[in-house]
């Protein structure tokens, strides 16, 4: 571990180069303001980003030094109008070069005790959580890797400051089971 390490939010036994990641791309998102679309990245190791286009490399900054263990957020194009993040993602296949992904998702969460009120119906659940005096809109980034590693970052709208940004390996289960899903190998 590094003298770095401990400044990640939530580091604890997860790999440095995705909580990087995640958080560069939270902070990156958190600059434009909330209300934005669902977004997806490829994570991709830079060190060979840096020896397989070197060009690119250069214009995002990247060099031999910034390269040694850690991945580039390469932001994809993500919807087609009316499909959400969680129906593409069940589309999606990354090609080898390709070490990780992440996604940024916002979203209304309800305290657990509303979940028994909460309808059965997709549009009447939606209308009810917009609705709910006591939801909280929290940007979600979740990153995975093909090597198993998982990391979040969350940022609640009403603590919007990069100080109460909380990580942690698996604060976001059903998202990153579907960007672990994207990673693995089609079978032959």
């Amino acid at each position: 571990m590094s003298e770095y390490d401990s400044e990640l939010p939530g580091f604890d036994n997860v790999d440095p180069a995705l909580a990087a990641a995640v958080l560069e791309i939270e902070e990156h998102i958190a600059a434009d303001g909330w209300d934005q679309p669902s977004r997806l990245y490829a994570l991709v190791d830079t060190a060979d980003l840096v020896a397989k286009e070197p060009a690119l490399a250069a214009a995002m900054g990247l060099d031999d030094s910034s390269a040694a263990g850690s991945l580039t957020p390469v932001e994809q194009e993500l919807l087609a109008p009316g499909r959400t993040l969680e129906e593409a993602l069940g589309s999606i296949s990354w090609p080898p070069g390709v070490t990780g992904c992440a996604a940024v998702v916002e979203r209304l969460v309800l305290p657990p005790d509303a979940d028994a009120q909460i309808p059965d119906d997709p549009k009447s659940a939606e209308e009810f959580a917009r609705e709910h005096p006591d939801r909280q809109e929290v940007r979600i980034v979740a990153g995975a890797t093909r090597a198993g590693a998982t990391y979040c970052a969350l940022r609640l709208k009403a603590h919007d400051d990069d100080q109460s940004v909380v990580g942690g390996a698996d604060l976001v289960p059903g998202l990153l089971e579907l960007l672990i899903a994207t990673l693995e190998d089609e079978p032959e």
